[in-house]
């Protein structure tokens, strides 16, 4: 954490481009691109290493009980590997407007986690479960909104038709794994809200002329993959 105080991050929420940016972490080594191929990405899932998790749990910001609820991190097998996200729609209850994975809460009916990231990839962007293949998951992620997150990482076939809910989802994009795996694009952000001090990774992304805004809970997902990678 910076040395500044904690009155000098208080400031608004709403719109979190605006909170003090306390470190960008370009000292850290990138994912080379030999280990971002589909078949080295199998291969470390397979036989992952001893490692550590960075962000594990977000300071809590209400008193609902905890729900279980499963992301999917879908990686597109271009040439250069991409990351599918979503930006929600604006009407949502929760996080709306905000960059995230496809995801959502397990049903009583799902098996698994992974059944449900895949049942809610298909709801949100009409992805198949056919055109993806599963590598396995990250640790669970806690969100400030009461949410124990299962990240569950896949590979997806480049010419899966995707189709976004309109109740869910504004915008489909992808961007660069290697850009994300890159710690010099992972900002530190903190300010105080709510009393409490909060502290996140921000990763923005120039796309074309638009600024594709991703932070809080999917940055965290995010870097913790490169945390998995980099062990």
């Amino acid at each position: 954490m910076s040395s500044r105080s904690a009155s000098s991050l208080s400031a608004s929420i709403d719109d979190p481009r605006n909170a003090p940016l306390i470190g960008v972490d370009s000292h850290l080594p990138a994912i080379a691109p030999a280990a971002q191929t589909p078949g080295a990405l199998r291969q470390r899932f397979a036989l992952p290493p001893q490692w550590t998790p960075e962000v594990v749990r977000e300071k809590s910001f209400g008193n609902r009980p905890m729900a279980e609820a499963s992301v999917l991190v879908p990686i597109v097998q271009r040439d250069q590997p991409t990351v599918l996200l979503t930006q929600r729609t604006a009407h949502l209850s929760t996080h709306s407007g905000q960059v995230a994975f496809p995801g959502g809460k397990r049903d009583k009916e799902d098996a698994s986690a992974e059944a449900t990231a895949l049942r809610e990839a298909r709801e949100e962007v009409g992805l198949a479960s056919g055109d993806v293949e599963v590598l396995g998951c990250l640790p669970l992620y806690v969100t400030g909104s009461a949410f124990v997150i299962t990240p569950v990482v896949a590979l997806v076939d480049p010419a899966a038709r995707l189709e976004a809910n309109p109740d869910e989802v504004q915008d489909l994009f992808e961007v660069p794994l290697a850009f994300l795996l890159n710690p010099a694009h992972h900002q530190r952000h903190a300010m105080v809200w709510n009393g409490a001090l909060r502290e996140w990774f921000a990763m923005p992304y120039e796309d074309g002329e638009r600024q594709r805004y991703i932070w809080g809970a999917t940055a965290g997902m995010l870097r913790n993959l490169y945390r998995f990678l980099a062990a």
